[in-house]
C-alpha cells in the first residue's frame, strides 16, 4: 500500500454524532479534508449547519442534520438523511455524550443516572445496530466511539459518566467480534481532559486544572483537533488491521496518575 493512500478517505461517507462542536466538529473537518463526505450532526440545526459552511469553503463534502441522540426515531431518520444523500455509511463516529451530574455518585439522582447511560451507551448501541448492516453490505467500514479515560479510571466527581465510558469500550469490543467477518473494524478513542465546552467545569477550575496537569506529563491538558488525527487514522485504510482497540490520547495521563 503506498503511503499516500494511507490516509485517504475520498469517497467515504461517514457520519459524525455530536460534532457542531468540540472534538466531533474537529473530527468531522478533518475527515472532511482528507475526502469524506461527512453528516454533521447534533441538536441544533443552526449549529451543525455552520460547520457546514466552514467545510464546504475549505472544498469539503458536507451536510447537517439536527438529531437528539436519546431518540430512536430521530437517530433512524440521521441514518436515512446520510444514505439518501450518498448512497450508505462507510464511518460511523459516535461522540455525542452528556454528563448531567458533577459530584459523588452516591448522589446522582435517578433521572440523571439514566439519562447519562441512555445517551452515552444505548444511542450508540441503536446507532450501531441501524448502520451496521448496510456498511456489511458496502463491503465493511469503521466504527469509532468517543469514549473518555474516565473508563479506565475511578474518579470522585464524575464517576457515573466513566462507567459509561467504560461499557462504550465493551461495545467497540463486541462490535469487533462480531462484525469482523464483515470487514468491520470497532475501536475506542479515549481522550483525556481535553478543552471543550463538554469538559468545562474540570478545566476551569483552577484547582481540578492544576492537580490533573500536574499528572499528565506534557504539563498540559489537550486540544479537540489532538484527538482528531487518530479519528482520521482509525476511519480508513492506515488502520484496516486494527479492531477492537482503546487508544488512549491523553498526554499521558494514564501512565503519569489517575484524574
Amino acid at each position: 500500500m503506498a503511503v499516500s493512500t494511507l490516509f485517504d478517505l475520498t469517497g467515504k461517507v461517514a457520519v459524525v454524532t455530536g460534532s457542531s462542536r468540540g472534538i466531533g466538529r474537529a473530527i468531522a473537518e478533518r475527515l472532511a479534508e482528507h475526502g469524506a463526505k461527512v453528516v454533521i450532526s447534533s441538536r441544533k440545526l443552526d449549529a451543525c449547519e455552520e460547520v457546514v459552511r466552514i467545510i464546504r469553503s475549505k472544498g469539503g463534502e458536507a451536510i447537517a442534520h439536527a438529531c437528539n441522540v436519546s431518540r430512536k426515531d430521530e437517530l433512524q431518520s440521521l441514518v436515512n438523511a446520510a444514505i439518501q444523500k450518498w448512497g450508505g455509511i462507510d464511518v460511523l463516529v459516535c461522540n455525542a455524550a452528556v454528563n448531567p451530574h458533577f459530584g459523588p455518585s452516591l448522589n446522582v439522582p435517578d433521572d440523571a443516572f439514566d439519562k447519562i447511560m441512555n445517551v452515552n451507551v444505548r444511542s450508540n448501541f441503536w446507532l450501531c445496530n441501524m448502520v451496521l448492516p448496510q456498511m456489511a453490505e458496502r463491503g465493511g467500514g469503521s466504527v469509532i466511539i468517543v469514549s473518555s479515560v474516565t473508563g479506565l479510571q475511578g474518579s470522585p466527581s464524575i464517576g457515573v459518566y466513566g462507567i459509561s465510558k467504560a461499557a462504550d469500550m465493551a461495545l467497540a469490543r463486541n462490535l469487533c467480534v462480531e462484525w469482523g467477518p464483515k470487514n468491520i473494524r470497532a475501536n475506542c478513542l479515549v481522550p483525556g481532559l481535553v478543552r471543550t465546552d463538554f469538559a468545562k467545569a474540570l478545566w476551569e477550575n483552577k484547582e481540578t486544572y492544576e492537580q490533573i496537569v500536574s499528572i499528565y506529563p506534557l504539563r498540559r491538558i489537550g486540544e479537540p483537533d489532538e484527538i482528531a488525527g487518530a479519528a482520521v487514522f482509525l476511519a480508513g485504510p492506515s488502520a484496516s488491521f486494527m479492531t477492537g482497540q482503546t487508544i488512549v490520547i491523553d498526554g499521558g495521563g494514564v501512565a503519569g496518575g489517575r484524574l
